[in-house]
C-alpha cells in the first residue's frame, strides 16, 4: 500500500477541514431566514436554514425542564425577529425564546394552541388547543415584554382559530364546536359575534391578506375555505365559500395576496386558491405530503413550506428508529411550478411553523 508523506497528510487534512467548513450548518447569527417547526410528539423544535433547507438545530424542551409530553404546537415570531414563542398544549405554557435559542420567559395558560402577535403593541394573543375538550371560554392576552397574562372572555366554547388585523385594532377568534366568529375590540374588549349557517364547520385557523382587507378561515369537518371581508371591523362578511379537499388546515397567503395555500390533512394534498377569481386553481400532491398541517410562504414568495404530521405513515422516512410513528416532514414547494423540490425530515408530529427573519 502506498504511504502518504507528512506534507501530503497535512495537505489532505486541510482539504477535509475546508470541506467540512463549507458544509457546516450555520447558526441563527449567520442564517438570515430560519424555519421553526414545532414537533408535537417529541417536545422539540426543529430549526431549518431556509437557504440550504437543512435542519441546523433541534431545541430539546425536556433539557429545559419541560415534560416529554409537553406537546409544542404553534410558533409565533416578533415582527423584528428578536424573539419567538412556542405554545405547549400539555404543559400549559407559552414559552419565549431569543434568537440564541435561550428561554427568556414563560406564561401559564391552560391548553394553549394557536397564537397571533400584535403588529404594533407589546401583546400576544393565544387560543385553546383542539386537544382541550372543555377549556375556559377565554383567550389569552400576553404582554410580551414580561410575559404577564390576562384572559379575555369570548362567551363560547373552545376558541381555537386566532388572528389580529393589520391595524391592530381587532382580534378574531372562532369556535371549534359552534359556527361563530367573534371580533374583539382590543381597546374596549367589546365583542361582536358573526353567526354562520350550516352544519358544524369546526373552524381551524385564519389567515389575513397582506392588505388587511380579507381574511380566510379553514374548516375541518365541511372541507371549505370561507373568504371574509374584514375591511370595516367589527363586521365580518362572507364573500365566498370555496369547496376544497378534506380537512384544510392552516391557510396562508402569498406575499402579493394573489394566492391562498392550505394543506388538506385528510387528503395529503395542498389546495391552491386564486384570490382574484376566488376559486381553486390547482391541487398539489406528491411524496412527503402526509397529513399536512402548518404552512408558510418565504418572504420572496418563491417557496411554500408545509409541515406534515405523518402519523399514519403515508411517507416512509429514509431512516427509521423502529419506535412509535414515523418522523414527520416539511415539504418545500416551488410556487411557480407547484412542484415539491425537497422533503426535509424533522421530528415526530410536526405541527405549527413560522419564519424567523433577521432584520
Amino acid at each position: 500500500m502506498k504511504k502518504t508523506t507528512g506534507f501530503a497528510a497535512l495537505l489532505l487534512c486541510a482539504v477535509f477541514v475546508q470541506a467540512f467548513a463549507r458544509f457546516e450548518p450555520r447558526g441563527a447569527g449567520q442564517a438570515t431566514q430560519l424555519l421553526l417547526v414545532a414537533n408535537q410528539n417529541d417536545a422539540s423544535v426543529s430549526v431549518i436554514d431556509m437557504e440550504s433547507n437543512v435542519v441546523i438545530r433541534t431545541i430539546d424542551l425536556t433539557a429545559l425542564g419541560f415534560s416529554a409530553t409537553a406537546k409544542p404546537h404553534h410558533i409565533a415570531v416578533e415582527p423584528d425577529g428578536s424573539y419567538f414563542y412556542v405554545s405547549l398544549i400539555a404543559d400549559g405554557k407559552v414559552l419565549k425564546f431569543n434568537r440564541d435559542y435561550e428561554l427568556v420567559g414563560q406564561a401559564d395558560f391552560e391548553t394553549p394552541g394557536m397564537m397571533a402577535v400584535h403588529p404594533t403593541e407589546d401583546l400576544l394573543y393565544v387560543g385553546r388547543s383542539m386537544a382541550a375538550v372543555n377549556p375556559p371560554m377565554r383567550i389569552g392576552e400576553i404582554r410580551r415584554s414580561d410575559m404577564a397574562i390576562e384572559e379575555i372572555e369570548v362567551f363560547y366554547p373552545r376558541p381555537h382559530a386566532i388572528a389580529v388585523n393589520r391595524r391592530g385594532t381587532y382580534t378574531y377568534t372562532a369556535s371549534l364546536v359552534e359556527n361563530q366568529i367573534i371580533s374583539v375590540n382590543l381597546a374596549s374588549q367589546n365583542a361582536e359575534f358573526t353567526f354562520i349557517d350550516g352544519p358544524t364547520h369546526t373552524f381551524v385557523q385564519f389567515a389575513i391578506s397582506p392588505d388587511g382587507e380579507t381574511m380566510v378561515v379553514s374548516t375541518q369537518l365541511t372541507a371549505k375555505i370561507f373568504v371574509l371581508d374584514i375591511s370595516h371591523p367589527p363586521a365580518v362578511k362572507i364573500t365566498k365559500i370555496i369547496d376544497v379537499n378534506a380537512a384544510p388546515w392552516h391557510p396562508v397567503f402569498s406575499p402579493d395576496g394573489q394566492f391562498v395555500y392550505a394543506g388538506n390533512k385528510d387528503a395529503n394534498t395542498v389546495t391552491v386558491i386564486d384570490m382574484n377569481t376566488k376559486s381553486v386553481t390547482d391541487v398539489i400532491e406528491g411524496t412527503g405530503l402526509a397529513q399536512p398541517h402548518g404552512a408558510v410562504v418565504s418572504p420572496d414568495g418563491r417557496y411554500l413550506y408545509v409541515s406534515n404530521n405523518n402519523l399514519k405513515g403515508a411517507y416512509h422516512p429514509r431512516q427509521t428508529s423502529g419506535e412509535g410513528s414515523p418522523v414527520g416532514t416539511v415539504v418545500v414547494i416551488n410556487t411557480a411550478t407547484r412542484e415539491i423540490e425537497k422533503v426535509i425530515e424533522v421530528g415526530h408530529y410536526p405541527a405549527g411553523v413560522a419564519i424567523l427573519t433577521a432584520n
